[in-house]
């Protein structure tokens, strides 16, 4: 990190990067906070104000000004959550079921970020912001399942660096309605903001490319509905959800894009982030975590 208020580089070896994710690797920050940077007329080049897309050339010189720490005004909540694993750089818990990751509006508190905040103490990241200490990746609210948090900008960086290379392997379980006849399948179909619903995802030509596959793991004809094993290659926002309703079987519970009826009774969508295998973002060292499924979701599972 930056240790003095104002940095001045001058390009002697590299030209023709983009300047956002030149200085990532040359400060060790991530490319968002050094695109808040720009967006805050931090940065200078050549004494000019210019965009995360500018392109280094040889001798720019460039100016950096750091920003004043923000302290975090979140207050740590003593929440009941399964820590899963946890060393010195990253932490990953069991999200429960019905648990915003960090807060918002109508979300205040109680969330991810406020149970974290007291398990770690001042071992935070700082990337996220000062609502998203830690954070490198988000479940939805009724997603339960294990999530990683980053405790040092280091850690983060190279998480999120992880993230984007798709060195991070996910698998879900999901419980659908209908019976899917195929053993096992992919779905690669861009999605984007939906253009009706700002809120919602939905399958668009010109989205981002997002890749979902699936296997099936239990089919349940006296109760219409499959049991799902489900990896992504990339990670849009509501990515399984969308994808799985688009082909007609919308996850069990979910009421955003189907309308959450069930015998059950369960509301919120039966999607569980099951496993996470990376390599530790420090050590390198191979990582196999998995988060137990919640009790609501094994007793439905017994009755198949």
């Amino acid at each position: 990190m930056i240790e003095n208020k104002i940095q001045e580089i001058v390009v002697e070896n590299e030209e023709n990067i983009r300047i956002d994710a030149y200085l990532s690797k040359k400060l060790e920050m991530s490319r968002v906070a050094i695109k808040r940077l720009l967006e805050n007329e931090k940065i200078y080049v050549n004494k000019k104000i210019v965009k995360p897309s500018y392109k280094i050339q040889l001798n720019d010189v460039i100016m950096v000004e750091n920003e004043e720490p923000t302290e975090i005004s979140i207050k740590a909540q003593d929440i009941p959550i399964k820590v899963l694993y946890e060393d010195n750089d990253i932490l990953v818990v069991n999200k429960p079921k019905g648990m915003v990751v960090h807060p918002a509006n109508g979300n205040p508190d109680g969330t991810l970020v406020n149970a974290v905040m007291a398990i770690c103490k001042d071992s935070l990241s700082g990337i996220g912001g000062k609502i998203r200490p830690g954070i490198v990746h988000r479940l939805d609210k009724n997603t339960s399942g294990a999530i990683i948090i980053a405790k040092n900008d280091v850690a983060h960086i190279k998480l999120t660096d992880m993230l984007k290379n798709h060195e991070i392997e996910k698998t879900y379980i999901a419980l659908v309605r209908g019976i899917i006849k195929e053993n096992e399948a992919t779905i690669n179909i861009p999605i984007a903001r939906s253009t009706s619903d700002r809120k919602k995802m939905a399958v668009a030509r010109n989205g981002k490319e997002a890749i979902t596959h699936f296997k099936v793991l239990k089919r349940s004809y006296e109760n219409d509905c499959t049991l799902l094993e489900v990896k992504i290659e990339t990670g849009r926002t509501h990515q399984i959800r969308v994808h799985l309703s688009y082909i007609g079987h919308p996850v069990i519970g979910d009421d955003v894009y189907s309308n959450g009826k069930n015998k059950w009774g369960i509301k919120g969508q039966c999607l569980h982030a099951q496993n996470l295998k990376f390599k530790h973002p420090i050590t390198g060292k191979q990582m196999d975590i998995q988060a137990e499924l919640p009790d609501y979701f094994k007793k439905i599972i017994a009755e198949l």
